[in-house]
């Protein structure tokens, strides 16, 4: 009997078998055939063939042998035995039609079967192991059908705002909401997620740069951190000497590093500013800052280096039992080393029908991949529970924190009144009547020029402190300090701020930011155009910057 076998380089050669004659048959394809009837052409394209030879016929469904330590010696060895079930496959063979490959063997052809197979092209991997599965692609929303997932962890006040949100900006029926990445069916489905930093799945994010969004970059400390800021404005400020954008509008500031109270004089060495500051006869006042701390923890005024000395040295106190600790949390200077003091704006922006009281303006930024930035110019402003004096005092007080401190999160238990005004609606004049009428427009372009130069120079300058990502965006909050001049001077930068310390009565400017946040992201990066737009949606991001900075 001819066999017919196939190789890589043509088709099936021929092996004989002594003692057969040519025309035995072979069933090619469930075709009866002879070698010589070969069609060349036919099978031209057969790479592969599944070749099914018959079995001796004295093979049985039982079978007995020996082995094992002493076997062949005479010894006792272990017995193996081969129980094959033959008659599972023999019904299928009944079973099926004439010219299969069961049916074949039976009858003691041998079968070969053309195997025909039209492999995927795997683009995009030069190397490493190729691991199977959905292959990830740039595509539509509307070409997706599992639809888009999202995971959305926020607080009671911020949570269903985003899902009204999430609803307005995508394709009906389109989106689910889901607890954990476990609940995807694919890896490469598309995933939004919007979560607080500690609890985002990077590894997700960076495995699946085009179906996998999240609102947060890995490393942004070059703006959020207080000292990592300065560093990025004085490098700017070195390199663009001309701009003016952003110089003027940051308070003169100066960091230095401290373990224990005793130290101080070593830490302030190259500090010449408040070297220059504590030499003079006036009395000029700083605001020290925790450089990572936030809502407010460990701020305090001071006015020479004896007092500096003495806020460190209240810290190492150690804290008696039953005493609140609010005051002491997250000041230690055995747990925070680096700090920052900003010349304090002892002559802030007043108005008499707020009752003199100090306010900061609260702006929102969306940044964008890598890179775009939208400012929402919905600004806040947040004031402090009592009318503003100048300071005397390093806020030992509670008198001086509710003078001098207008950060929502320290006015706990206290009247909130009034403390969270819409920008807009501020009076046109203030206590200054040099002021200029247009104070608030110029506010904002100085506001927008800074935030724009801001981001700009964290992103080409700081690239190890703010690695921005093609698939990831981020919502900030600036805060911003107006003298009496009209002069917007920026405070500090904030990563998913409390949006909750708006309040109820600046609820919409917090719908109409995250709606314009979900708009821009979604669409930047799946292509998916926003079906409902709200009545409230007035007022659109703005965007103030567009560079490329070659990451996709």
């Amino acid at each position: 009997m001819r066999i017919l076998l196939t190789n890589d380089d043509g088709p099936p050669s021929e092996v004989g078998e002594e003692g057969k004659a040519e025309e035995d048959w072979v069933l090619i394809d469930g075709t009866p055939a002879t070698a010589t009837q070969w069609d060349e052409e036919a099978w031209k394209d057969v790479a592969v063939w599944s070749v099914n030879v018959p079995l001796l016929e004295q093979v049985g469904e039982k079978g007995e042998g020996t082995g094992g330590k002493g076997a062949g010696t005479g010894a006792k060895g272990r017995v193996f035995k081969w129980v094959p079930k033959f008659s599972g496959v023999q019904k299928s063979i009944d079973a099926a039609p004439e010219g299969n490959d069961g049916w074949a063997i039976t009858k003691g052809y041998t079968s070969l079967t053309p195997l025909r197979a039209n492999y995927m092209q795997a683009s995009g991997v030069p190397y490493g192991e190729l691991k199977l599965g959905r292959l990830q692609r740039k595509g539509s929303l509307e070409t997706k059908p599992e639809g888009f997932y999202a995971i959305v962890e926020a607080d009671d006040y911020l949570l269903p705002i985003i899902h009204a949100a999430l609803k307005s900006n995508l394709p009906p029926k389109s989106l689910t909401l889901i607890e954990r990445l476990s609940q995807l069916p694919w890896p490469d489905s598309f995933l939004l997620q919007i979560r607080p930093y500690e609890s985002m799945d990077f590894e997700h994010l960076l495995a699946h740069p085009s179906t996998s969004l999240a609102n947060s970059y890995i490393i942004r400390k070059a703006l959020i951190r207080k000292h990592y800021l300065w560093q990025t404005i004085s490098s700017w400020w070195v390199k663009h000497p001309d701009d003016t954008t952003l110089k003027g509008h940051v308070p003169l500031t100066v960091t230095f590093e401290l373990d224990y109270a005793e130290f101080l004089d070593e830490s302030l060495l190259e500090c010449y500013e408040l070297h220059e500051s504590f030499a003079q006869e006036e009395k000029e006042w700083w605001i020290l800052k925790p450089a990572m701390s936030d809502q407010g923890q460990g701020v305090r005024l001071f006015s020479s280096e004896q007092e500096l000395r003495a806020i460190f040295e209240e810290w190492e106190t150690e804290t008696p039992d039953g005493e609140d600790e609010d005051q002491a949390a997250g000041t230690m200077t055995s747990q925070l080393r680096h700090f920052v003091a900003q010349r304090y704006i002892e002559k802030p922006l007043l108005f008499n029908e707020h009752q003199r009281r100090k306010f900061h303006i609260r702006s929102y930024v969306l940044a964008v991949g890598a890179l775009k930035v939208y400012l929402s110019e919905n600004f806040l402003a947040l004031f402090a529970p009592e009318s503003y004096s100048s300071p005397e005092s390093n806020l030992e007080s509670d008198t001086a924190r509710r003078t001098h401190l207008t950060n929502t999160c320290l006015q706990s238990g206290l009247p909130m009144d009034g403390s969270v005004q819409w920008f807009s609606s501020l009076p046109n004049d203030s206590c200054n009547h040099d002021m200029d009428m247009g104070w608030k427009e110029s506010t904002t372009q100085q506001i927008r020029k800074a935030t724009a130069t801001l981001f700009e120079a964290a992103a080409r300058e700081q690239m190890v402190h703010f690695q921005t990502l093609p698939n990831a965006f981020e919502v900030f909050g600036l805060d911003w300090i107006v003298d009496e001049l009209g002069n917007a001077s920026l405070l500090e930068v904030n990563a998913f701020p409390d949006f909750k310390q708006s309040g109820a009565e600046s609820k919409m400017i917090i719908q109409d930011l995250w709606m314009g946040v979900l708009k821009v992201a979604i669409d930047e990066n799946f292509g998916v155009k926003s079906h409902v737009v709200p009545w409230w949606h007035e007022t659109p991001l703005v965007p103030i910057l567009d560079i490329d900075l070659g990451r996709g």
